[in-house]
């Protein structure tokens, strides 16, 4: 004859199990209904992507962007936002190590935070071949074109090749370095005293005379002339011998 249940131990069981399963019930739809926190990195990388896509260097082709972005502090407890705005902090640039900020601007609590972000860019440019002494002067001869990462040092790329052949290497230059603004300077090619020619033009007429300089002539960069009548002018040093001054 099988044996009877006890009345009570039963129900406690079956109240245990009733416990038990709401418990693991509510468990899951907590767990369920917890909304999933801003998805920051991803903000400030598409932020990123845009902001660099449309400050492209002049004389560069479509440069190939690399985003990496970092993470918060882990100890970071930020307090609810409906509108977080991505910003480049004062001081810091697109380009390279940088930080990104993050502002809440639609919140009961705002704060301001920045995550650090690596944005690289890739592109042909030029690219030292040789050695190139301090204070020589570059030619096409001295350099190649390959594919270098713009963003891995601050002074920028020089790609016009107009803007660098003739220039004077402000230290010495090595193999594989890519060549930025910061490696030449202009070329000095006259000194004060030099007898030189000064082109003077306005609108509809140009005219020429004989001169004698007043300061060193670099490229590009301006110099005071002393006229055949006594006058001293300023103007644009165009070559070894020629002065532009425009009226």
């Amino acid at each position: 004859m099988a044996s009877a249940i006890h009345p009570s131990r039963a129900a406690l069981s079956f109240f245990g199990a009733v416990r038990l399963l709401g418990i693991v019930l509510s468990c899951g739809l907590v767990q369920a209904q917890e909304p999933a926190g801003p998805d920051f990195q991803g903000l400030a990388q598409d932020w990123l992507r845009e902001a660099t896509s449309v400050v492209q260097p002049v004389g560069s082709s479509t440069l190939r962007l690399d985003v990496k972005v970092g993470s918060l502090d882990s100890r970071l407890k930020l307090a609810p936002c409906g509108n977080v705005e991505p910003y480049l902090p004062p001081g810091s640039k697109l380009w390279g190590r940088t930080r990104v900020g993050l502002r809440c601007v639609d919140g009961q609590s705002r704060w301001n935070v920045s995550l650090p972000v690596t944005v690289n860019a890739f592109g042909n440019a030029w690219v030292i071949k040789g050695t190139v002494a301090a204070g020589a002067v570059l030619t096409q001869d001295d350099v190649v074109e390959a594919e270098v990462n713009w963003a891995e040092e601050s002074s920028p790329v020089i790609r016009d090749r107009a803007l660098w052949v003739g220039q004077i290497a402000t230290r010495q230059l090595t193999t594989g370095q890519t060549l930025r603004q910061s490696m030449v300077r202009p070329a000095q090619v006259f000194q004060a005293g030099a007898q030189i020619r000064v082109v003077a033009q306005g609108p509809g007429f140009q005219v020429s005379s004989d001169a004698q300089a007043l300061s060193a002539g670099v490229v590009g960069q301006t110099a005071k002339v002393r006229m055949e009548n006594g006058r001293v002018s300023a103007g644009v040093v165009l070559d070894t011998k020629t002065v532009r001054i425009d009226l």
